[in-house]
């Protein structure tokens, strides 16, 4: 990718406000209304769902800017710290046992229950700590279920791991359980009992008990993958078996070819599979497709299609208007439409969500972007944002490379630190190895900064004093070498191309 776009840094800007504003997640006090605790309810309405999806756009973004990292790293570090707090379990420490109101749930929840068990079983969202044969867990990473609470954690962990290019995979992590009690783990744990217990359970691990959910499992082995792409181990393994469990036992298709089911969850315990009636089936693939797309791309456009063709949101005869469209589901269509280079319909769909779902710039300075989907709130959902955002912040394929084609930070290329942001943004910093250049484009990211003096460091340039610095095309004495490999360049906050020329190639 070129450059960050301006939709693509007003919603880095949002992402920034959210993460570094302080909030009190523990038992004692509550989020930020910002965080997303309200879309998709019963079962994604935690604010939990709101740090993950969040977190997705970071490695996205970095295509653009790989020679600056620190923004992305601290905004992670702010993802995780809530994440292991109580809010960040909030469900598994506080929905113990059978739903006392398993009988009283509205008309529109009843939709995700099987209909002979309405009444007497609990709606997705319910997580049921407690429940037999498992009984009550404490660890929310531990427990047998809970595989939706450690597989983004994991994911998280690992996006953490990708955009700061530091191991910390050993490092220990403090987890808030039921009652308030400490459990510690590390990445690498976590990651270990994710991969045994897909080993032991060809189903899948469950979700709330007892139910598994593709959406989840799916969820659980990209994190897997992005370890493995990482550290170079085999944790992965398993994965594909379980996609080929999915393909027999979680999925079907008419005589026609048409998809027929596909599992919004299965509970092993009543053996029983849930699928959506009718077309609505396609909604059971569209939360999995972002998991499964790196992992499987042939299965994922597989499912891909028979969901777009089973909605007719393929068919440029059926307005999209006229088929009221689920925004987290059109959102992904978007997405994945965007990814794979499928121009034809992703310009269909994105006509429709820039008519329909309000997108925005925002905040006092209207430096902020984001998309309103017709919901009357102060704030922009983060859940569904963050999907349709992956669109925005980077080229087509860039969500697949992150997990097999990952741009590991090197220890040897020249990086950006100390940035002022907020006040100055950064489109693009990225090396030219081969010609030994450093291009760096900025903007200001707060408008009423502009013209404001500001300055940063370049590390790790062989020989800095021998650098050479162009700003806008001309040639800049506005720089300093302040140690033994790094240079701080000065200048105002705006608009600028910026070029650092090192020792070994690159004319000025």
């Amino acid at each position: 990718m070129a450059a960050l776009n301006d939709r693509a840094l007003g919603w880095l800007r949002f992402m920034w406000d959210k993460a570094t504003t302080p909030d009190d997640w523990s038992d004692q006090g509550e989020p930020h209304p910002w965080w997303d605790r309200y879309t998709a309810p019963p079962m994604c309405a935690f604010p939990r769902f709101d740090l993950h999806y969040m977190a997705y756009a970071l490695p996205v973004m970095l295509e653009a800017t790989p020679a600056w990292r620190e923004v992305y790293t601290r905004i992670a570090d702010e993802l995780i710290r809530r994440y292991v707090s109580f809010w960040g379990a909030v469900d598994w420490c506080t929905l113990i046992g059978p739903d006392p109101g398993v009988d009283r749930y509205p008309p529109e929840w009843l939709t995700f229950i099987p209909e002979p068990l309405r009444g007497r079983y609990p709606p997705p969202g319910w997580t049921g700590n407690g429940v037999e044969p498992w009984g009550l867990q404490p660890d929310p990473v531990g427990a047998d279920g809970n595989v939706f609470y450690r597989g983004w954690l994991n994911l998280l962990l690992g996006i953490r791991r990708y955009v700061s290019g530091e191991a910390g995979e050993r490092d220990p992590l403090h987890i808030t359980g039921y009652q308030n009690r400490q459990f510690t783990w590390t990445h690498a744990r976590i990651a270990e009992l994710i991969s045994a217990q897909f080993r032991t359970r060809p189903q899948g691990p469950h979700c709330e008990n007892t139910k598994i959910w593709p959406f989840c499992v799916s969820a659980a082995g990209l994190g897997l993958k992005l370890y493995d792409s990482l550290l170079q181990t085999t944790l992965h393994e398993p994965f594909p078996h379980w996609v080929d469990y999915v393909r027999r036992h979680y999925m079907s298709l008419t005589r026609t070819g048409e998809l027929r089911t596909f599992a919004l969850y299965y509970d092993p315990m009543e053996q029983r599979l849930h699928t959506l009636p009718g077309p609505s089936v396609a909604h059971g693939v569209f939360p999995c497709l972002l998991y499964l797309y790196p992992q499987d791309r042939e299965f994922a456009l597989w499912t891909y299609e028979l969901a777009m063709r089973r909605l007719g949101w393929n068919n440029p005869d059926l307005p999209l208007s006229k088929l009221h469209p689920d925004p987290n589901h059109l959102s992904t269509a978007m997405w994945m439409a965007h990814e794979v280079e499928d121009t034809a319909t992703e310009d269909r769909i994105r006509d429709f969500v820039e008519r329909e779902y309000q997108p925005r710039f925002f905040g006092e300075e209207n430096d902020r972007f984001a998309f309103w989907f017709g919901y009357d709130s102060t704030w922009p959902r983060g859940q569904v944002n963050a999907t349709l955002m992956l669109a925005e912040s980077g080229s087509p394929g860039a969500w697949w490379r992150i997990f097999n084609e990952p741009r590991l930070a090197s220890a040897s290329e020249p990086e950006l630190r100390g940035v002022d942001y907020p006040d100055i943004g950064i489109r693009h910093a990225r090396n030219d190895m081969a010609h030994h250049v450093l291009s760096i484009e900025t903007t200001a990211a707060t408008p009423s900064q502009r013209g404001h003096p500001t300055s940063f460091t370049i590390d790790r340039l062989p020989s800095p004093a021998e650098a050479s610095v162009t700003v806008d095309g001309q040639d800049s004495a506005g720089w300093d070498v302040t140690d033994g490999d790094s240079i701080r360049v000065h200048l105002d906050i705006g608009d600028h191309q910026i070029r650092v020329a090192f020792p070994g190639g690159g004319s000025r």
